[in-house]
């Protein structure tokens, strides 16, 4: 839900919290990692007369504003999120889609290391690691081994 915080925020540097950029901040707060159509859904179940050109030009003032940030998880749109949440990084199961938030402590020395051999200093809120979920591994690893058991059984004939 909306806080005051978010509508002082807006009112400090002279903006309104407008009907439009309530209902979009709400929809990326329930939505949490949410694509700019995903948001438009959201928001079309209260304002049907809202479009997408609306919800860009909203989250593009709302990221100006440090209000909400975003990340590509995989090609395509970006997806948003709260910026007032912890940074973290995505990882990102390249066989399901699922998004798991890691806290960015747990990268910090690579990270470091990056800033001791490069002189880089990274911006870990925009960060997404790809690669396969425990569940999507197993279920990888269980169909190699039914694949690999019947080639062994023949084999031995």
């Amino acid at each position: 839900m909306v806080t005051t915080d978010w509508k002082s925020d807006l009112r400090q540097r002279g903006y309104r919290l407008t009907p439009q950029r309530q209902l979009v901040l709400e929809a990326v707060d329930t939505l949490e990692h949410a694509t700019p159509d995903e948001i438009l859904v959201e928001v079309r179940r209260t304002a049907s007369g809202v479009n997408i050109s609306t919800v860009y030009r909203t989250l593009e003032l709302l990221e100006e504003l440090g209000l909400v940030s975003h990340t590509h998880l995989g090609h395509g749109a970006p997806t948003y999120h709260l910026a007032a949440r912890h940074h973290h990084l995505h990882l990102v199961c390249r066989d399901c889609a699922d998004v798991v938030e890691a806290d960015v402590e747990i990268a910090a020395e690579f990270t470091a290391k990056l800033r001791d051999t490069f002189d880089f200093d990274t911006d870990m809120k925009h960060f997404a690691i790809f690669g396969r979920c425990g569940t999507c591994t197993r279920t990888a690893e269980s169909a190699a081994e039914t694949v690999a058991e019947p080639a062994a059984d023949s084999a031995g004939e």
